[in-house]
């Protein structure tokens, strides 16, 4: 076998199109195994054909168009045409020689193998394969009865070659095979695919049953004592239009079961042929409903849950007195919900591969996120993984996206509508802004480490963006340098626009950017080349006002080294952290004080020790050590919030 390099999408779009009709069916091109690569094509032996070839396959959609005129022509032959025309004549040999063609070009085929799913091109395995299989039948429904029947006329043999002559309705099979390709085609209508299916099931069924009714009472012995001479008695005379019409008539009228009465068995042969042929109608008819039925309750069962949903949370706000305002919300997120769950966007997000999920993303999101204040000035590798991780979500009007004063989980940008900032300040509620496309919110908490500090609800029916505070944070640790080009605009946005927040402290922005400063320098002097920052408790605006719009008063390192001409000395400042310190016994570690002491951590660690002596009056303290055992002998690298165990010995 020979490789080439093709563009699988080519050959997946093209080789199908001809056969199928479909430029993505999965039936239509051979998947290599696991480890192979996906851009070959398999060199056959000469003179064999693919099955996938395009001319193969324009030769098998030739065909089925030749099987849909032999599965009409073969009952009406068999019914109406006592002899068959001259030009009828030559137009089906015609059309049995294709077929007898399509025979022989079988045993140049390759087949798929299902056990080693590869292409056979043996001739000897294709022969035998073959032979054994539909052979036989081809042979049979190819054959040329009615020319033999010429023969054998004088003979009164007429009529069994006519019976003969309907094994052609074996080619049927190839219309069920393309059908069910069509099923899996995405290009056509599942719906309107399935219901063509049913109705050209229906039409042949129904065509069927009229030419063998007629052919029961055209032969038989008593014209007037049949279902049709009954009403006709000289029908054999009349026009085979109106012979046929009355024929289909009569079929549609019992398949349907509607049963006029006015054409009904008049002997026991037609008596026969009804009843086998309402039988088949229950078979039939139960099929034809139980697909449509399918395809309705499949069509109409979303629109049910969703009504169940409306329901249940109608009952569930009246039960517990919700207010009125919070029962519309509710109302409007499932309403909002259901219309956006027929678009599927995160479902088809979620089930594509990284990397097309990446570059959809970054086509869809990055021109709006990289027009943020918030990330002017980070890098393209910062945005690019960035947009990677939000999610886009419907917010429908006068939905709060946030509360004041929870917990900061999210980080949201505003794609399209707005989105109104309230805060309430000692009981009273203040409009703080209104936030339009393009613009950021929830940031301050995050950045900050502190509550939500406004209430953001929708104006109008909007679009926003949302990235966890998880994976921010992550992403921020991971690149330092746009971290802190993150925290600086946030730091600008604080200065510019603090008088439009009620909450903040006047001097709140001048003090974050001075510990920002301080907090670099100092720690440059401590780690040395060792560049990071760390928000894990966000930036720390000291001065608290009344309305709680203020960060945790927890310090929070932050660093960048900056290469100077000059030297300077560095501005040591004592870390403001605090930690929870616990006394050892002399005679057991394990041995704890029932209740630790909090204190603010000092600039080292003899300080330390020496706090402690205080704390714990009667002990003198020479060690700490963490939670797991391990000793410390740097102050740095002691966290907020730790807890430190000091021993004596």
């Amino acid at each position: 076998m020979a490789l080439c390099a093709k563009s699988y999408l080519q050959r997946f779009c093209y080789d199908g199109f001809l056969e199928e009709s479909s430029s993505y069916s999965f039936s239509s091109d051979l998947l290599p195994s696991l480890g192979a690569n996906i851009n070959q094509s398999i060199k056959l032996r000469k003179f064999m054909i693919s099955p996938y070839d395009p001319r193969y396959r324009a030769w098998q959609m030739f065909l089925v168009f030749l099987v849909i005129y032999s599965a009409w022509i073969c009952p009406f032959e068999l019914a109406f045409l006592r002899y068959l025309p001259t030009k009828l004549f030559w137009v089906e040999n015609i059309l049995n020689s294709f077929f007898a063609i399509d025979i022989i070009v079988t045993f140049f085929v390759a087949f798929l193998d299902r056990k080693s799913y590869l292409l056979i091109d043996d001739p000897k395995r294709i022969a035998a394969r073959y032979l054994s299989s539909w052979f036989i039948f081809d042979i049979l429904s190819t054959a040329p009865f009615q020319a033999i029947s010429l023969f054998f006329r004088g003979s009164g043999n007429n009529l069994g070659f006519k019976i003969l002559n309907m094994l052609r309705l074996w080619r049927l099979r190839r219309v069920s095979s393309l059908f069910s390709r069509l099923e899996k085609d995405i290009r056509f209508n599942y719906f309107w695919t399935r219901c063509t299916k049913l109705i050209l099931v229906t039409l042949f069924a129904v065509h069927c049953a009229g030419c063998f009714n007629y052919l029961i009472a055209d032969r038989y012995p008593n014209p007037r004592r049949t279902w049709i001479g009954a009403v006709m008695p000289n029908f054999r005379s009349e026009s085979l239009w109106t012979r046929y019409v009355t024929a289909i008539y009569w079929s549609i009228t019992t398949l349907t079961t509607t049963g006029y009465g006015d054409l009904h068995a008049e002997n026991s042969r037609e008596m026969l042929v009804d009843i086998f042929y309402m039988l088949f109608n229950l078979g039939l008819t139960a099929y034809l409903i139980g697909n449509m039925t399918n395809l309705v309750v499949h069509g109409t069962s979303r629109t049910r849950n969703f009504r169940d949903t409306i329901q249940a949370a109608s009952e569930f706000a009246a039960r517990n007195q919700l207010p009125q305002r919070i029962k519309d919300q509710m109302l409007s997120h499932i309403c909002l919900r259901f219309k956006t769950e027929g678009l599927k966007q995160q479902e088809t997000l979620n089930d594509l591969p990284k990397g097309i999920h990446s570059s959809i993303a970054y086509y869809l999101f990055f021109p709006i996120v990289q027009q943020v204040y918030l990330f002017h000035g980070v890098s393209f590798k910062f945005l690019y993984q960035l947009v990677t991780e939000m999610q886009a979500e419907y917010f429908p009007p006068r939905e709060d996206v946030i509360l004041q004063n929870e917990a900061s989980a999210d980080l949201y940008l505003l794609v399209s509508g707005a989105v109104d900032l309230r805060s309430t300040i000692g009981g009273n509620e203040r409009f703080c802004e209104r936030l339009a496309a393009g613009e950021v919110f929830g940031e301050i908490g995050i950045l900050c480490c502190m509550p939500q500090p406004f209430t953001a609800s929708t104006v109008e029916l909007s679009q926003i963006l949302r990235l966890s505070s998880t994976t921010f944070m992550n992403m921020i640790k991971e690149n330092t340098e746009d971290g802190n080009t993150i925290m600086n605009n946030l730091l600008q946005k604080l200065k510019l626009e603090q008088r439009s927040f009620p909450g903040i402290d006047e001097n709140g922005p001048q003090i974050l950017d001075n510990k920002f400063k301080r907090e670099n320098q100092s720690m440059d002097d401590k780690m040395g080349n060792n560049k990071g920052i760390n928000l894990d408790q966000g930036v720390n605006i000291v001065k608290i006002n009344d309305s709680n719009w203020s960060p945790k008063s927890q310090e929070n390192t932050i660093s960048r080294k900056k290469a100077t001409e000059s030297d300077q000395e560095p501005i040591q400042q004592p870390m403001c952290l605090k930690v929870i310190i616990h006394m050892l016994s002399r005679k057991s570690r394990s041995t704890r004080e029932e209740t630790g002491k909090l204190v603010n951590l000092p600039g080292s660690m003899g300080e330390l020790l020496e706090i402690a002596s205080q704390k714990f009056t009667g002990h003198q303290p020479i060690k700490v050590v963490n939670q797991d055992n391990a000793e410390i002998d740097d102050i740095a690298v002691i966290r907020d919030g730790d807890h430190l165990y000091l021993l004596e010995t």
